[in-house]
């Protein structure tokens, strides 16, 4: 089946949705829409073992079998199975009764399948649509669409999904960011993150793992799947990953079990609170966590992650301010990576705070700290503005690794991206920016190329540290330097002040050129002070723009007068 009959079978598919009109908002359409092209997709691929598994049924009672999944899986063909008598063509010879029906039909499938239709919330869709009088009009619908293996297989069945998925996000644009990234978005990160390793993927029978904590309706996952496949038809990547909202975890799940993935390894659950997958190392790590969500639900748990085991859990770097917990899935990530001789590469998708928030000493600070001097922290990407679903503000893809290729050792890579991008003819929501085929090539080969140019600098890992230092003046009371017990001077509360000197700079020779000139009497309290990290893509790429010259603004006021003076004429007439 070639790509363009693809979108015509899900566009075809998305059209039974009209049916809806009036009695649901468009977005609520995926809600209906979703798990019955998961149903009908089912149905089509248990038809030809349907009848052996019913045959086989008797059996089980005499058998008197208890965990009978395994078994029916095992005559099905398949790793789930349906026992109901019902099928979408009988669905139809029984108009008066579909609601019921349709839910001994949801029943009788393996728990592993019927817990993701559960997950939809579907069950009471099917009574609203009932009472509607709609339900028997669209199953007849459904019916219609052929989605044998025969005519459709798994990888077309997964292009037409991930087809509904988008559409249903972008008519849910208040909510699409939530569980939805950008394919453009993802398509680079991939580029990122493979790049270095086409000789190892293009490998025979290469099997790779890959892990997005917060996998949401599985598009890092899908995207990365289906690149990877584009090298070698031979690899396979096997999918993990975890979500905390039911219904895209039934999304990702459904798209899992349409590839044939490993369902079981797609966990539903806060990946913080409850790591469905403890223990787990893998190659690759994708993720667009929530931007600047705080983390207090899971507060108790992760305060006593990180006070009694330290470095021996996840967040023994530190702990972020409770407002955003965007560096805890990187620590967690991180957790997550092989030891390094064979090693593991992440990408993941921030706002602007985990570049500079918090002071030396903070929990951000530590983290960045604790990250760069591991020399994990390979490139991070500045992205346009404008390009995601729920939020308009600018974005950063961070490229962190446990085995840097020699020439990145010791080094970070910035990329200043924010002007790659193409203006949309019709925006949704916040996205009015996309970026383009060009562009993700651009941005691949400014990485590849690791060379500083107008949108790529080079630094140190030590570029990004500094001391914070606490420079103390003396308390003076009536004329007179006020000293302790010991004849030392006593500091100044009001006068006190900090400076961060780069840590490629000795502290004493900053200090006698950028404080004692001004104030002869500081000091230093060195036990106050902070190794700190941060990094600021605005100094580094900084573009001065002269100011216009005097002629050139009063041309402008003069232009702008001739202007005023042929208003105030209409006005006067």
């Amino acid at each position: 089946m070639e790509q363009i009959k693809v979108n015509d079978l899900a566009n075809f598919i998305w059209s039974v949705a009209d049916l809806l009109r009036g009695d649901y908002k468009q977005a609520d359409y995926g809600k209906v829409i979703l798990p019955l092209t998961i149903l009908r997709r089912l149905d089509c691929v248990l038809e030809p073992t349907k009848q052996k598994v019913l045959d086989y049924l008797p059996k089980i009672k005499e058998k008197k079998i208890q965990n009978i999944d395994p078994v029916l899986n095992n005559i099905a063909g398949l790793n789930f199975h349906n026992k109901s008598k019902f099928t979408f063509e009988k669905f139809k010879s029984d108009p008066e009764h579909i609601a019921a029906n349709l839910k001994d039909f949801i029943n009788g499938f393996s728990d592993n399948a019927r817990e993701i239709i559960e997950h939809f919330g579907f069950e009471e869709h099917i009574n609203k649509l009932d009472e509607a009088d709609l339900l028997y009009l669209i199953i007849q619908k459904f019916s219609e669409i052929d989605l044998h293996p025969s005519k459709v297989n798994n990888i077309q069945m997964g292009y037409i999904f991930e087809e509904l998925i988008r559409k249903f996000s972008e008519l849910s644009n208040e909510t699409a960011g939530e569980h939805f990234t950008p394919r453009e978005v993802i398509r680079l990160m991939v580029n990122l993150l493979f790049m270095d390793d086409k000789d190892i993927l293009t490998k025979e029978g290469i099997v790779k793992t890959l892990y997005d904590p917060a996998c949401g309706t599985g598009g890092m996952l899908s995207i990365a799947e289906e690149y990877l496949r584009e090298f070698n038809p031979d690899s396979r990547l096997e999918v993990f990953g975890q979500e905390l909202n039911p219904e895209s975890y039934a999304i990702c799940k459904s798209d899992m079990l349409i590839k044939g993935q490993n369902m079981s390894n797609i966990i539903l659950g806060n990946s913080f609170s409850n790591d469905g997958l403890i223990n787990e190392k893998f190659d690759y790590m994708l993720s667009n966590p929530p931007f600047g969500v705080e983390w207090k639900k899971v507060e108790k748990q992760i305060k006593n992650e990180y006070e009694e085991n330290g470095f021996e859990g996840r967040f023994g770097a530190g702990l972020p301010r409770i407002s955003d917990g965007s560096l805890l899935f990187l620590q967690h990530m991180i957790s997550k990576m092989k030891p390094s001789n064979s090693g593991s590469r992440i990408g993941i998708v921030f706002n602007g705070s985990p570049l500079f928030s918090g002071g030396a000493g903070s929990g951000e600070s530590d983290i960045r700290k604790w990250i760069i001097e591991n020399d994990w922290l390979e490139a991070i990407i500045a992205m346009p503005d404008q390009l995601f679903y729920n939020t308009g503000i600018f974005t950063y893809v961070f490229i962190v690794t446990n085995r840097k290729p020699k020439e990145r050792k010791g080094k970070v890579q910035l990329i200043n991206a924010i002007s790659f991008y193409n203006k949309m003819k019709k925006s949704l929501g916040n996205k009015r920016n996309e970026i383009g085929k060009n562009h993700i090539e651009e941005i691949t080969n400014i990485y590849g190329d690791f060379k500083e140019n107008k949108y790529c600098k080079i630094f140190d890992n030590e570029d990004f540290g500094y001391w914070q230092i606490t420079v103390e003046r003396p308390l003076i009371e009536n004329g007179k330097v006020v000293k302790d017990k010991n004849g030392k001077p006593k500091s100044d509360s009001d006068l006190r002040d900090t400076e961060n000197v780069p840590l490629k700079e000795d502290i004493k020779k900053y200090f006698e050129r950028e404080v004692l000139p001004y104030n002869p009497d500081a000091w230093i309290d060195e036990t106050k002070t902070r190794k700190g990290y941060e990094i600021s893509f605005t100094k580094y790429f900084y573009e001065f723009k002269p100011l216009r010259t005097l002629e050139q603004i009063k041309k402008d006021i003069l232009e702008l007068e001739k202007q005023t003076e042929g208003m105030m004429k209409e006005i006067i007439k």
